[in-house]
């Protein structure tokens, strides 16, 4: 879901496919890496399973980092291809004008962005997609180690550091993520968390093996939350303390009342005993990960080195 679009798995499925088929036509090849600048949109989805069909690297970038830092993870990703929301186009031109690679430029354009057009000579994303086949052979991996993305850190005490996760290490993540929340088959969950931190947790593949919903939000915003809670009857959701004190802090006629109870995990520092109450009070259940937990498993699975054992990153210097 994405406001008011609505696609079932089996088009979820097409346009992965599609996707991962248009990059394979495109040059991209097992081990090369994809970079995308998206918000929370069905495209970024979409990136979470068609690059890795056609057997390349994801590399999500946080839209908040400025052109430097994107133009230092471009150039360390070695990225062949990036997917651009159009509002940060800007941004990307910007950066790639720093950068020594120059990949190819995909713009995806988001029908709930109402601002400015940017002024962008890029491909389509959804022409793009009309150029992969709906069928497309997708690649598994050759090896469960090998790498499914790349993640660097904000770099705000030098320059980032990239941190690779490989399919192992994703699906067990995902797997467990249902075990650790209780998360039922058809849950609904909104993307109130990132999909570009740490791959959102893994909840990307996560939802589609319990054939749960995917709620898109571009934008934490209070009255957007509320509504999608109300109106898509939201199970399930993750961010960080700040959105709890957002919801409860909002004007009340943006609030919504609740017909189901509302999962919210949560992590980083403890929210205060007061938010916690208010937070019970309309009608959420809050589970805080332990602040060991989180960045523990996310280590786990991610760093690339578990028993032993090196994730595999083709072409890459070591």
């Amino acid at each position: 879901m994405h406001e008011s679009l609505r696609r079932s798995y089996a088009e979820f499925f097409a346009r992965s496919r599609r996707l991962a088929s248009a990059l394979a036509k495109n040059g991209i090849r097992r081990g090369d890496t994809v970079s995308a600048l998206l918000p929370n949109t069905p495209a970024m989805l979409e990136c979470h399973y068609g690059v890795s069909m056609c057997g390349a690297v994801l590399h999500s970038i946080k839209t908040r980092l400025d052109a430097a830092v994107i133009a230092f993870q471009l150039d360390y990703a070695m990225s062949k291809l990036v997917i651009v929301d159009r509002e940060f186009m800007p941004l990307m031109q910007e950066a790639l004008a720093l950068a020594t690679v120059s990949p190819v430029l995909i713009q995806y354009d988001d029908p709930e962005y109402d601002g400015v057009p940017a002024d962008s000579e890029a491909a389509d994303y959804e022409v793009f997609l009309t150029r992969g086949n709906p069928e497309f052979a997708w690649l598994m991996p050759e090896d469960e180690w090998d790498a499914i993305s790349i993640n660097y850190t904000s770099g705000t005490t030098g320059d980032p550091k990239g941190v690779v996760s490989h399919h192992r290490g994703a699906y067990l993540l995902a797997q467990g993520n249902a075990l650790t929340t209780s998360m039922q088959k058809h849950a609904v969950y909104l993307w109130t968390l990132p999909m570009f931190h740490c791959n959102g947790w893994c909840f990307p593949w996560t939802l589609s093996a319990i054939a749960g919903t995917h709620v898109c939000l571009r934008q934490v915003r209070a009255e957007p939350i509320w509504n999608a809670l109300a109106d898509e009857g939201v199970t399930h959701l993750c961010s960080a303390p700040i959105v709890m004190s957002l919801l409860i802090s909002a004007p009340a006629e943006a609030k919504r009342e609740l017909s189901q109870p509302v999962q919210f995990f949560t992590a980083a520092a403890p929210p205060p005993e007061s938010l916690l109450a208010d937070m019970k009070a309309a009608g959420f259940e809050v589970t805080h990960l332990y602040g060991r937990r989180k960045p523990t498993v996310l280590r786990w699975s991610m760093t690339g080195t578990i028993a032993g054992r090196i994730c595999r990153l083709p072409n890459r210097p070591h």
